[in-house]
C-alpha cells in the first residue's frame, strides 16, 4: 500500500510543480508521478543533509513540490543548454 501512496503523492507533487512552474514538458501523467518522486527523494536528502528530517522520515507534500520544481528547473536548463548544440 506504501507504493500505491508514494505514486499517488508523486503524481500530485509533481502535477503542481508543473503547474506552478508552466512551460512545455515531455511526458503525460507517467512522467509527471516520476517528477514528483524524484522531487520527494530530493527534498528529502535535502532535508536530512540539513537536519530537517531524522533518517527514516519522508518529506511532506510541501517540501516534495518545491523538490520536484528543483528537478523541473535543472531539467529545462540541461534541456536549453543542449539545444544549441
Amino acid at each position: 500500500m506504501g507504493l500505491i501512496w508514494m505514486c499517488l503523492i508523486g503524481l500530485l507533487a509533481g502535477a503542481l510543480a508543473k503547474w506552478i512552474m508552466p512551460g512545455r514538458d515531455p511526458g503525460g501523467w507517467f512522467m509527471t508521478m516520476l517528477l514528483g518522486i524524484g522531487g520527494s527523494v530530493v527534498a528529502g536528502l535535502l532535508g536530512r543533509l540539513v537536519g530537517w528530517y531524522h533518517p527514516g522520515q519522508g518529506a511532506g507534500l510541501i517540501a516534495s513540490v518545491l523538490g520536484a520544481m528543483l528537478v523541473l528547473w535543472i531539467y529545462r536548463k540541461s534541456q536549453a543548454g543542449s539545444a544549441g548544440a
